[in-house]
């Protein structure tokens, strides 16, 4: 029986190749080299050869490569093997190759995908198709056209098989419907007017089968019309598809698509907040975070309590669950919990003592966000002071983490106001530090013997052993900032429920030590203030006395590894001093203005979040000029009321300017890039646009000479992490007329790329080809990187993680430090994360704290230390730490260039 031939290539048969020379290069690690096996085998496969023994070597070597012209050549020899035996039945050697043919369909590169899709459309082994189906059926809703067109073209060919319709059974309907709305789509773009009467279509079309078919309706909805009904119908396809689809990648799609809806249809999304919700239950933490961060802008008074419950059932649920990741998952929701209250504090009552019981919590950035959320409430909820101060007494011991103790015990010495709060929160701190001396004088002895006797105490350093930066900018040492946790201890002096605060002061943090001496100190000028009795009053002062003595001793002893820092020995001394000699003014310092100090902190980020969503709600307005259309003196005969909903919602985006984007002429001016010189026979300009993934090049090219250019071709390569999508074509240019020519290069990181290259033609005068070298493009690294904001906790977190480091040194003609730093955010794109209080005022230095996220997810850290020196010039250093090696030294080569204060 004769053979379908899909491929036929010229073979010169003087020159055969040997089986062992080809198996050599494929199994080397020369790129090249493996292409031209690769070439040799189809060749020989195509002249009768079998080569059996290549086949493996092929599995082992080829296979895993991601050259793309060795995969394209792969796809060919894989096209023309033998896929049976004498009988039909497929090669059990063939099933290995299924595997590489899924992830294909799957590879994030669309050549890739594309050229798969194509082979597929040669195969007719069903066995081989069959496991492949769902993979080719995804591709149909890829946003590319090259892959849908593909992926159409292959369900055709698998269709025509033999057993295709058992293996597709409705893919006539599917494609059909992929037809119309790719219809639909061009004739509402050509004829806006139209497009009501295809909306009712479209919206049918959301109860098909196929869910490729309604997610392309949700989309093609939401382009093509504002009507409420229409909105509400691609919303609820939305949150079906992400119920019902068990693939990750396709629940994160979904949400993106969700995502934008909240930005221009939050009135509809708002009903759907529950639905959204329900995506919680998927176990993955980037759909999680997603969700949460959807659903947090789309809290309502009418819909705050259900959202609070959920919240809260999902947080028990983390109790419960043997997750590794709970930990994480707890934390998001616990900062979620904490946006709701702060938005609505009449919720705060319902969830802040569940939120306490996670104080003690193992995830040391879970407690601390329990802790922060705490000293929010208690200030904001006056009705909630005493109920949150009797808890916090009561579960202080749980505490486990040195920084959540700090802020506990601030929390306990600014709000314990009646006598019998600041009795209690005395007690608890002598209750959790324990029996005094904090060790015996034969242990001191043992440990100078010794010098390597270390106190027993059951306890684990959480952070790394590199410096930690602190709120202002500044370096601090371990010993200051080191986070310190601990399992309950075993052996301590006093009861087993004391000793917390013993066993994390036994570690060496002197921090601590230094907090629970300011808190005692408030707590006892305090109760001179409310307790009638001065025995009391003077007994409670001599015990605060013993245990800051006590405090000084251990610090100064050599039971420790290290002894106590300055700055904390320094601050447990100017309590002891205060005692001594306490003054009206000294006084009202420590226990007014450190609270005056919070409200004004909360004030400002209050105002700052006001500030940023009335930004957020700034709308584009109608030029004066424009015309206006009377929506009430139009005919309504034949209108339906979906068709009605939409021309209402067109008139009204027409009115408020939506329509009309402001600065595009100004932009697209900026972005016009000269490539060649006016007196070059060619003239090209490009007009750069930079989409998150992709740059546009729209090439003009105008032939300035009487003749006409034959062949020409714009020849481009990248430097960086650029690469080119397709080379463009050749073209005839008559004389004095011009070609447009577009050129799709794809961004795979953060870092600055450089685009180089010529326009090559030829001429019927001259035999040679002629040359016109381009100007660089030089793409920047602020096209793909935009503001962003975190807390100062993950920011200090992601500094001791991040291994790139790029030092500049400040060297700038600015004399004013504040001009500088706002010079730089406007260089760099990037958000200040410093609140505007604590850079005010003329101090002769600053430092700031810069955060900035790129298209791609990664994450930009800067930190602005200066200062000003004696002949005025600023001095200091702009620090810049990233995952990536790029976006650390772009970020760097970009201030290096912009600081001076030029352009």
């Amino acid at each position: 029986m004769e053979k379908s031939c899909t491929l036929l290539i010229h073979f010169d048969k003087g020159t055969p190749a040997i089986a062992n020379e080809i198996k050599e290069a494929l199994e080397g690690n020369d790129v090249p080299g493996k292409i031209d096996a690769m070439k040799k085998a189809v060749m020989l496969l195509l002249n009768g050869e079998t080569l059996p023994q290549l086949f493996i070597t092929i599995v082992r070597y080829v296979l895993p490569s991601e050259d793309h012209t060795v995969q394209k050549l792969l796809l060919l020899y894989l096209e023309i093997i033998e896929k049976t035996d004498l009988k039909g039945r497929i090669l059990p050697e063939m099933i290995l190759i299924c595997q590489n043919l899924r992830n294909n369909l799957q590879h994030p590169n669309e050549y890739i995908r594309g050229v798969t899709l194509r082979f597929l459309c040669r195969l007719n082994e069903a066995e081989i198709i069959e496991p492949l189906i769902p993979s080719v059926l995804q591709n149909l809703e890829h946003r590319h056209p090259f892959i849908r067109r593909n992926a159409i073209l292959a369900v055709m060919s698998i269709y025509k098989l033999p057993q295709g319709e058992q293996l597709l059974v409705d893919a006539p309907e599917m494609i059909e419907k992929m037809v119309v709305l790719e219809l639909i789509r061009k004739v509402c773009r050509t004829n806006r007017g139209e497009k009501g009467k295809y909306i009712k279509i479209i919206i049918s079309l959301l109860n098909a089968p196929s869910t490729a078919v309604i997610y392309e309706c949700a989309g093609t909805l939401v382009s093509l019309s504002s009507a409420p009904t229409a909105i509400r119908a691609a919303a609820n396809t939305y949150c079906q598809l992400l119920l019902s689809q068990s693939d990750n990648n396709v629940k994160l799609i979904v949400l993106d698509r969700l995502n934008e809806l909240k930005s221009s249809h939050s009135d509809i999304m708002v009903d759907l907040i529950m639905d959204v919700l329900r995506a919680l239950s998927s176990p993955n933490l980037d759909i999680q975070r997603k969700t949460l961060d959807i659903v947090l802008e789309l809290v309502t008074p009418r819909n705050i309590n259900e959202v609070v419950l959920l919240l809260k059932k999902e947080v028990m649920k983390t109790q419960s669950g043997e997750l590794e990741k709970n930990g994480e998952y707890r934390q998001m929701l616990i900062q979620a919990i904490h946006s709701c209250a702060i938005k609505f504090p009449e919720v705060a009552s319902t969830v802040v003592h569940l939120m306490m019981d996670f104080l003690g919590d193992s995830n040391v950035a879970s407690a601390i966000d329990v802790i922060v959320f705490v000293r929010e409430i208690i200030e904001t909820n006056p009705k909630l002071r005493v109920s949150i101060i009797t808890r916090l007494l009561d579960t202080f011991y749980q505490i486990r983490a040195a920084r959540v103790c700090s802020c506990a015990l601030w929390i306990i010495g600014e709000y314990c106001l009646s006598p019998s709060e600041v009795e209690s929160g005395i007690a608890t701190i002598k209750q959790c530090l324990g029996e005094l001396p904090f060790y015996s004088v034969s242990e001191e002895a043992e440990a100078t013997d010794a010098s390597t006797k270390t106190p027993q105490s059951n306890s684990i350093t959480v952070s790394s052993r590199r410096p930690a930066i602190l709120a202002d900018g500044t370096y601090a040492t371990q010993s200051a900032a080191s986070e310190t946790a601990f399992s309950p201890p075993t052996i301590v002096q006093g009861s087993l429920t004391s000793g917390n605060l013993r066993s994390l002061l036994l570690t060496g943090d002197f921090f601590l030590a230094a907090v629970v001496a300011c808190t005692l100190t408030k707590l006892v000028l305090r109760l001179e203030e409310v307790q009638p009795s001065k025995v009391e009053v003077n007994k409670a002062t001599t015990q605060a006395l013993l245990i800051f003595v006590s405090l000084l001793q251990l610090g100064q002893s050599p039971v420790l590894p290290h002894p106590i820092d300055n700055d904390s020995y320094d601050r447990i001394v100017l309590c002891i001093r205060l005692f001594c000699n306490t003054g009206d003014e000294i006084r009202k310092i420590w226990l007014q203005s450190c609270r005056q100090s919070f409200v004004k902190m909360l004030s400002e980020k209050q105002l700052q979040e006001t500030e940023e969503l009335k930004a957020k709600a700034q709308v584009s307005h109608a030029q004066p000029d424009d015309l206006i259309d009377f929506y009430h003196l139009k005919s309504r005969k034949g209108m339906s009321q979906l068709e009605l909903e939409d021309e209402v919602q067109d008139d009204l985006k027409r009115a408020t300017g939506e329509f009309v984007k402001d600065a595009d002429d100004a932009n697209k001016l900026n972005r016009i890039l000269q490539l060649t010189g006016f007196s070059d026979p060619v003239y090209a300009e490009a007009y750069v646009t930079v989409h998150h993934y992709d740059i546009v090049l729209d090439i003009t090219v105008i032939n300035r000479t009487r003749e006409t250019l034959q062949n020409l071709c714009l020849e481009l390569a990248t430097m960086g992490d650029l690469k080119l999508v397709e080379r463009p074509q050749n073209y005839t240019l008559a004389p004095e007329s011009s070609k447009q020519i577009k050129v799709n290069i794809k961004v795979s990181s953060t870092e600055t790329g450089v685009i180089f290259g010529n326009i090559v033609y030829e001429t019927s005068n001259v035999l040679e080809r002629t040359v016109v070298v381009l100007n660089d493009i030089h793409i920047d690294i602020m096209d793909y990187i935009s503001p962003a904001v975190c807390t100062e906790t993950a920011f200090r977190t992601m500094w001791a993680e991040f291994e790139w480091e790029n030092k500049v040194a400040v060297n700038t003609v600015i004399k004013n430090e504040k001009e500088f730093l706002d010079h730089i955010i406007k260089s760099t794109n990037m958000k200040c994360l410093t609140a505007p209080s604590a850079l005010d005022g003329e101090c002769g230095f600053l430092a700031a704290n810069l955060y900035a996220k790129s298209v791609f997810g990664e994450d930009a850290l800067v930190n602005v230390s200066i200062e000003k020196q004696a002949d005025g010039k600023l001095s200091g250093y702009i620090r810049i730490r990233s995952k990536t090696q790029g976006i650390a030294l772009s970020l760097g080569d970009k201030i290096t260039l912009k600081q001076k204060g030029g352009s």
